[in-house]
């Protein structure tokens, strides 16, 4: 049995009875205030921390994964996104690598079918991403709702277009689904399971995961989860939960009563997740635009990269080392490009 997603699994279960028995234990203003506020300086400190240094590495040479023909003769189509040599190829990449995840739709899997070894595009592990990140970006901008006061405009769009099952049937009024089903959250909450059973049930997968790995696609579950059993069954005072956010958005905190105690365990998982995220993989969010391998022009044929801090050292050539060991290489046996006779005579003639 792994134990690395037990573990991870614990370490999130331990957090949900934190969260639980605070709130049971009245401690509102920690799990509301405290806690929130300490998340975000975590995150943004850590965050800018690791883009800083990540920006002021040094990048001597052009080192782009390339996936198609660079440019060189004229006659020899070049892929210009797949191997840009100019900043707009460069800014279709990753703006397709972004928008799109280019490169892990092209990820193949090697499989033995038939004693043969096969390989598959992982299409499946490409939708699931995509409706993973697409889920997660669309629950974060719906969620800002609560920290604005008035909701723009493009955010209740957005909300229609989340909630197309909010439909009137048979007369005005009737509804399916009351609240309104928003279809991000329930892709999200699949998507993040099919992450989650791909790395436990597939074994070459399994073998690379580490505890690191499961631990914030569970603690994900976990938001997803208790976000859909506090909309759809436990349901909580939407108007207490937005005086509690503008207060924290406005630095005039305050802890409404009877918001309930499965809202403090969806808020602590979110603050956990907030400052364990600098210090984890999913730093890939700024990382994929600070990338060498993405962030570069693959011009290694028109341009010569010279490492800038390389120092003066002193080098013994091969001409210098045989003219000093000339006669012990030929005592020896071994070749030499100049005879003993040539090199005499050179000798000779410099002398002269």
């Amino acid at each position: 049995m792994n134990t690395r997603y037990l573990f991870a699994f614990l370490v999130v279960f331990v957090l949900f009875l934190v969260s639980w028995l605070g709130a049971a234990a009245g401690l509102g203003w920690l799990f509301g205030v405290v806690i929130p506020y300490a998340a975000v300086v975590v995150f943004v400190v850590g965050f800018a921390r690791k883009v800083l240094s990540w920006a002021a590495s040094p990048v001597p040479f052009a080192i782009p994964t390339t996936a198609g023909q660079g440019r060189s003769f004229p006659w020899i189509p070049q892929a210009k996104i797949d191997n840009p040599a100019s900043n707009w190829g460069v800014f279709l990449r990753l703006l397709f690598e972004v928008l799109t995840f280019r490169s892990l739709f092209r990820n193949t899997r090697m499989r033995l079918k038939e004693e043969k070894l096969t390989y598959q595009l992982e299409i499946f592990l490409w939708v699931g991403a995509l409706a993973f990140h697409y889920a997660f970006l669309t629950v974060l901008l719906r969620h800002t709702r609560f920290f604005l006061e008035p909701t723009p405009w493009c955010i209740q769009v957005l909300e229609t277009l989340d909630s197309f099952f909010r439909v009137e049937i048979l007369y005005p009024g009737v509804q399916f689904g009351l609240p309104a089903v928003y279809l991000s959250g329930f892709v999200l909450l699949a998507a993040v399971v099919y992450l989650a059973l791909r790395r436990i049930v597939i074994p070459s997968v399994r073998y690379v995961s580490l505890a690191s790995d499961y631990f914030p696609l569970l603690l994900i579950f976990g938001i997803a989860f208790s976000g859909i059993l506090m909309r759809y069954v436990t349901k909580v005072d939407i108007r207490a939960v937005k005086e509690l956010t503008l207060g924290l958005v406005t630095f005039r905190p305050t802890v409404p009563e009877g918001i309930g105690a499965v809202f403090y365990i969806h808020l602590f998982l979110v603050c956990t997740l907030l400052a364990y995220f600098p210090y984890s993989k999913l730093m890939h969010l700024g990382g994929v635009f600070l990338s060498p391998t993405r962030n570069l022009r693959g011009d290694t044929r028109a341009y010569r990269h010279v490492n800038p801090w390389n120092y003066p050292v002193p080098v013994h050539t091969y001409e210098e080392y045989e003219e000093e060991f000339r006669d012990k290489m030929v005592e020896a046996g071994l070749p030499v490009e100049k005879p003993l006779a040539d090199a005499a005579d050179e000798a000779a003639q410099e002398k002269e």
